[in-house]
């Protein structure tokens, strides 16, 4: 079902004329909804209000018509399923976020790039290419651009509220809206069930001292930054690393370290090399999915929210520069390890409980801790893996996508890399980076390993 908002809303977008917004109305869930509120759980809580996005580019979408009427048509079949995402957040009596399932709908844009064909798109530079192709959501939880092209292809872009699910949940909806435009089966539907993330009963005494409390902060404890500081600067791109130079990296990580594990030493280790004079330490944080830990039977696996924590590391920006890449890989697995169980993720959902009212932050967002009382800077980076991004089923009755990326140009002062599978397959990766110029120059300056991603080649 679809309302419509406006009757012929037209907007410019891309930095000129070369994607125009020429149609928007409201999806809404085909079925009615009673209307109530779901309350967020403890580790929704611990993410700010962020916005994230995802694009997937076809090279051919339906010949001739665009296609919006069949993604629209399908995803108000998915939204009965996935309500939420057809809500909006809003505040409870203690002033925090929680959903309003209100069936509002999910705003959803049409545009056309008439004198534009995908080839010419230079996806490496996504704030010249990407920014134009994915919509700023205004309201709700969830917002949709579909741009068709001069060549025929199309772009599906997507930005939703990370305070109400994680990159694995949406993944979990985009495989059900794509089945549902191709009119097979939906898969199994979400669980909103928040007694998967219930607090200890009885709750703990204290929950000072523990991998939470060291991972976590309130916000009310987080240091101002100088009054004469800058806003960050930050530049985003994607990247195409071959599989050869994947395995190579794990290769020189030593035996027993994941691809992701010997990535993130790697991109450490560029940060220590891109480290400004007041930089003198490095923080890498990974982010880490809890539903296997906390429930190894599986039934988590349909869980639709954030089930995430972010452990990190940090050390001296010149002792990392010196050190062999398997003893850094070594250090990421360690601090990994320690947090990728049942028992660290009940104890964070318990050490939220604690806080609440109050507002959270990971601590690898604001260089590992609160204030140390040292005159230097931290340089920090999050890696979240986007290598369960489900390329093969977000197909439309098109084919799959010819390429696609996450888009998290977010306004924090940490850096943000997220290696995702290429469409290509045979184990190439997309890697989307949101980091300090100085970051980018020094992995633009190791070609072999970070290469732009070349359209003609994708498309043709």
């Amino acid at each position: 079902m679809v309302h419509y908002d406006e009757s012929e809303a037209t907007a410019k977008c891309h930095g000129g004329d070369e994607v125009a917004v020429t149609f928007t109305s409201t999806v809404v869930p085909a079925l009615p909804l009673q209307e109530h509120r779901l309350p967020l759980s403890n580790l929704d809580l611990i993410l700010p209000p962020i916005d994230v996005s995802v694009f997937f580019c076809y090279a051919a979408a339906g010949t001739g018509s665009h296609p919006a009427p069949t993604l629209k048509a399908a995803l108000a079949k998915v939204l009965v399923a996935y309500y939420p995402l057809a809500g909006e957040v809003v505040a409870n009596a203690a002033g925090e976020p929680e959903l309003l399932c209100s069936g509002r709908g999910v705003d959803f844009a049409e545009a056309a790039a008439d004198g534009v064909e995908l080839r010419e798109l230079r996806l490496g530079l996504p704030d010249e290419s990407v920014e134009g192709l994915v919509p700023k959501k205004k309201s709700g939880v969830m917002s949709v651009q579909v741009t068709k092209f001069k060549c025929g292809g199309a772009v599906v872009g997507c930005t939703f509220d990370h305070r109400v699910c994680d990159a694995y949940s949406f993944n979990m909806f985009l495989v059900a809206w794509a089945a549902a435009a191709r009119g097979t089966s939906i898969p199994l539907p979400p669980s909103f069930n928040r007694s998967f993330l219930a607090p200890s009963s009885p709750p703990p005494s204290c929950t000072a001292g523990t991998l939470a409390d060291r991972l976590f902060l309130p916000v009310s404890l987080v240091p101002p930054p100088p009054a004469t500081a800058a806003p960050p600067t930050a530049f985003n791109r994607i990247y195409h690393v071959a599989a050869a130079d994947v395995a190579a990296l794990q290769a020189s990580a030593g035996p027993g370290r994941t691809k992701l594990e010997a990535f993130t030493a790697h991109l450490w280790q560029l940060y220590s090399r891109a480290a400004t004079p007041r930089q003198d330490s490095c923080c890498m944080g990974v982010v880490v999915d809890g539903r296997g830990r906390l429930c190894p039977d599986g039934a988590m696996r349909p869980y639709f929210g954030n089930v995430l924590t972010i452990p990190y590391g940090a050390f001296g920006a010149a002792d990392l520069r010196d050190m062999a890449l398997a003893d850094v890989a070594e250090d990421v697995h360690r601090w990994v390890a320690e947090a990728a169980t049942g028992e660290h993720f009940q104890g964070l959902v318990d050490w939220v409980e604690a806080q609440r009212p109050e507002p959270t932050v990971a601590r690898a967002y604001i260089g590992g801790g609160d204030d140390d009382g040292g005159e230097g800077e931290t340089a920090s980076c999050v890696v979240s893996s986007g290598l369960r991004l489900p390329f093969g089923e977000v197909d439309f009755g098109w084919g799959r996508p010819a390429f696609a990326s996450y888009h998290f140009p977010w306004p924090g002062g940490a850096g943000y890399v997220m290696p995702m599978p290429s469409a290509r397959g045979g184990g190439d990766w997309v890697v989307y980076v949101h980091a300090a110029p100085e970051v980018v120059k020094v992995m633009e300056e190791e070609p072999t390993v970070f290469r732009a991603p070349v359209s003609s080649d994708i498309f043709g």
